[in-house]
């Protein structure tokens, strides 16, 4: 086999592993993104609002799947509170990050 033809089958399966990890990744921070949505930031985001993925059904503050906010979106009002929604300032920055993205890909929502 010429040397160029095993270089793109090695890229290939690079591309396909790395893919594979990517899902693993992917869902990993799915789940951490769902228990900081539904139990680790005081208060948690479901006593509030309504995310389907995350079996919420709040009432106060807006439904998500419904609004369908960015990551930077969701990023900004956690950081810093939006009308009655407090600044959630006891998550670290990639906890903060992990729950705006997490909101974005449940809902469907731009990145």
């Amino acid at each position: 086999m010429p040397f160029y033809v095993r270089q793109a089958a090695s890229g290939a399966l690079a591309a396909i592993a790395a893919l594979a990890g990517g899902n693993a990744l992917a869902q990993a921070n799915m789940e951490e993104g769902k228990k900081l949505f539904t139990q680790t930031a005081v208060p948690a985001c479901a006593v509030c609002h309504t995310l389907e993925h995350a079996g919420a059904q709040g009432a106060i503050g807006p439904n998500l799947d419904e609004l369908k906010p960015d990551a930077s979106r969701v990023e900004k009002a956690v950081r810093n509170g939006i009308g009655q929604m407090p600044a959630f300032k006891g998550l670290t920055d990639q906890q903060v990050a992990t729950l705006a993205k997490y909101v974005a890909a449940s809902t469907g929502a731009a990145r």
